[in-house]
């Protein structure tokens, strides 16, 4: 029974008939007391070694491109990168929790995600390079642009994943957002819209703690984010953010039942940001240090690292060749992001409206007269 068949199906005592009675009971909606967690628990066993292997390969690899990413932005070849060092469990599970025809929404904080779910680094990194508003085609990687302005990609996936369902299609959205994306308008509207129409859309919060500067108990007096989405109506789970195979069971399951018809889930991730929150932030004053190093020892790659040779199925070869395979990406990356890219500064234009506003056009033709003046000087 879905959460729709559930509200027609559900007579709650003592309310009277009407609009102003409660649809459902909210008790099935309500997240786990506690964060859902796998590794250092019995549930561990029973999850395929195959799989847990390949997450900690991509944790692996993601934690260097996340550090070759911010080399970059300090030898200027990015123009700004906010690193999702210390949220790679939640980054390298999305991806994975998706089926090829499934679309991603991501952040602008979750380019390791875009890079996990198969686009080049060096296409995920071209809007933080500055280049382009986008680098990768969106309708081949089944992944949106990246998303600056928080929570506006959130309504978009919920558009696309009702667009979906409308034409037959078994495609499920996964929106990732910050926990500061949750004080935002667009957040709302998009939790809303997705429970009336039971679109099948997943919403992954990766708190952590931070909005910028602003710490989450500034933004919110809720028992937890994932309670936020009782108020929806639908479903709200809490997992713990650094532990992958946690994540990836929790979004597994939301998005299995978004594609038959279950609806959307609003799944909390709690996690840290080890880095600060983009090359251009000063996080010491913020935060203290010992917080910092309280939770680099709830790492996710050190705690998988653990968890998986105590199970007795990850040994220092397959550790060797995930680091070899993470080595070979920041090598690449170093390559291609020392070569300046060839740009036409007038493709800033295109791909913004489909028909270019008055006020477009006019920048285009101040930006074409700038440029012709300047060639004629160099000629």
């Amino acid at each position: 029974m879905t959460v729709l068949d559930h509200r027609h199906h559900t007579a709650v005592p003592g309310w009277l008939p009407g609009a102003t009675a409660p649809r459902a009971d909210p008790a099935p909606l309500l997240p786990d007391v506690s964060p859902v967690r796998v590794l250092g628990t019995p549930a561990l066993e029973k999850h395929d070694p195959a799989l847990l292997r390949e997450l900690y390969r991509r944790l692996v690899v993601g934690r260097r491109y996340n550090q070759q990413a911010t080399t970059l932005t300090k030898q200027g070849r990015l123009a700004v990168y906010p690193a999702s060092t210390g949220q790679e469990a939640c980054q390298v599970a999305a991806a994975l929790a998706l089926g090829e025809q499934d679309w991603l929404f991501p952040s602008y904080r979750d380019t390791l995600a875009v890079v996990s779910r198969g686009v080049d680094p060096l296409e995920a990194l071209t809007l933080l390079r500055g280049n382009a508003h986008t680098g990768y085609d969106p309708r081949a990687a089944r992944t949106a642009p990246l998303c600056t302005p928080l929570a506006t990609q959130a309504p978009h996936a919920v558009g696309l994943a009702h667009a979906a369902r409308l034409s037959g299609e078994p495609v499920v959205a996964l929106a990732m957002l910050g926990d500061g994306g949750t004080s935002e308008g667009d957040f709302h509207e998009a939790l809303n819209f997705a429970a009336v129409l039971q679109a099948p859309v997943v919403f992954l919060v990766q708190n952590n703690g931070y909005a910028i500067s602003v710490p989450l108990t500034a933004q919110s007096a809720a028992p937890s984010l994932a309670h936020k989405a009782v108020g929806y109506g639908m479903p709200g789970r809490l997992v713990d953010g650094n532990d992958a195979p946690a994540v990836h069971s929790v979004l597994a399951e939301a998005v299995e039942r978004a594609r038959t018809g279950g609806g959307p889930t609003l799944v909390e991730a709690l996690t840290y940001r080890i880095e600060a929150h983009t090359n251009a932030d000063d996080a010491t004053r913020y935060r203290t240090e010992g917080e910092v190093t309280a939770w680099r020892e709830h790492d996710p790659i050190l705690l998988m690292d653990r968890a998986l040779r105590e199970l007795g199925i990850l040994d220092d070869a397959l550790v060797q060749e995930a680091a070899d395979e993470a080595e070979a990406l920041a090598a690449r990356m170093r390559a291609e992001f020392h070569a300046d890219a060839e740009l036409d500064p007038m493709a800033l234009f295109a791909h913004v409206f489909a028909e270019p506003t008055p006020q477009l056009r006019e920048q285009a033709a101040q930006l074409s007269a700038e440029l012709a003046a300047e060639a004629e000087v160099q000629h």
